[in-house]
């Protein structure tokens, strides 16, 4: 019998919100058998507590949002942090913070797993509930070339291909993991957004916290010195470096497929909010939050009883 896990201890995190801007303070707490994952919001009044489920999903534009009890109860930009307690097999613990956004940290869900390694897991004295996907599932929207399947696997395996048309940068990537054991391959590859998409990102009120630091800018055509030296003063920069890849950080991609691997990131985390590990074989194409959140919802309504 597979036993239940929570934290040896608690891990905390200081950063900023990449949309937000807002520095927040986390703790993530070890919790008894059968409490999940839930996020307490300690600079609210009353410190309401918001369950990590799919059906509390409330935006999810450049990330997971959820949405507690109360229309001033957000938390957002889930993703990162849930991916990384799923892939460790963490099953039950209390996530408080101080503000409305997970810290991005350096972009990836590293800083997340290192600190649940160096604090441990412990197995409780319950058994794990598996949410076991028994017969083919399929999620589409064929406007935009999006499909979700899910097939009968033993063990949790995910593959995500991308495509960006008309994109010279990410034109056509898969990442694929074969099991959780493998999480090391996509656990440090950082969120990604093109430069064109930068502008209109910050009059919808997102990414007030994204740097190069946290994210990787793709720049999808070719660029003048001018428009170079723009850019590096909207950036607070002297200058900046554009890789042959298409990379504007001074730090060029950890993998080719960096980008399709760090969906793959979000597609695992996006999905523990079904709040159950998962046995099945997940094939996305062209997904984002929006889908893996409903796939997730689809899941639930269609694998738990």
């Amino acid at each position: 019998m597979e036993k239940q896990t929570t934290l040896k201890g608690e891990a905390s995190f200081v950063g900023k919100g990449l949309h937000t801007g807002v520095v927040v303070n986390l703790t993530i707490k070890p919790a008894e058998k059968d409490f999940g994952f839930k996020f307490k919001r300690i600079d609210l009044e009353g410190q309401p507590v918001t369950p990590a489920d799919a059906n509390r999903v409330s935006f999810t534009q450049r990330g997971t949002v959820l949405a507690g009890d109360r229309d001033d109860v957000r938390i957002s930009t889930i993703e990162h942090l849930m991916s990384a307690l799923r892939a460790m097999r963490v099953d039950n613990c209390l996530i408080e913070l101080d503000g409305p956004e997970v810290p991005i940290l350096d972009g990836s869900a590293k800083p997340f797993v290192d600190a649940i390694k160096s604090v441990g897991i412990e197995e409780l004295d319950a058994e794990r509930q598996y949410l076991t996907i028994t017969h083919k599932a399929v999620y589409e929207e064929p406007e935009k070339g999006i499909r979700i399947i899910a097939l009968p696997e033993e063990y949790f395996a995910a593959q995500v291909n991308i495509a960006f048309d008309g994109s010279r940068c990410l034109a056509n990537q898969y990442a694929l993991l074969e099991s959780l054991d493998e999480y090391e391959e996509v656990y440090d590859c950082r969120t990604f957004v093109f430069l064109h998409e930068i502008q209109p990102l910050l009059q919808y009120g997102l990414i007030k916290g994204g740097d190069l630091d946290n994210a990787i800018v793709f720049v999808d055509k070719q660029l003048t010195d001018e428009q170079k030296s723009e850019i590096a003063k909207q950036l607070g920069k002297d200058e900046i470096t554009i890789h042959p890849s298409g990379v504007l950080n001074k730090n060029d991609l950890k993998y080719a497929n960096e980008a399709a691997r760090h969906k793959l990131l979000d597609l695992i985390g996006d999905l523990a909010l079904v709040g159950r590990p998962i046995k099945g074989r997940i094939i996305a194409t062209k997904s984002g939050h929006g889908s893996n959140t409903a796939f997730a919802r689809q899941l639930m309504a269609e694998f738990i009883k």
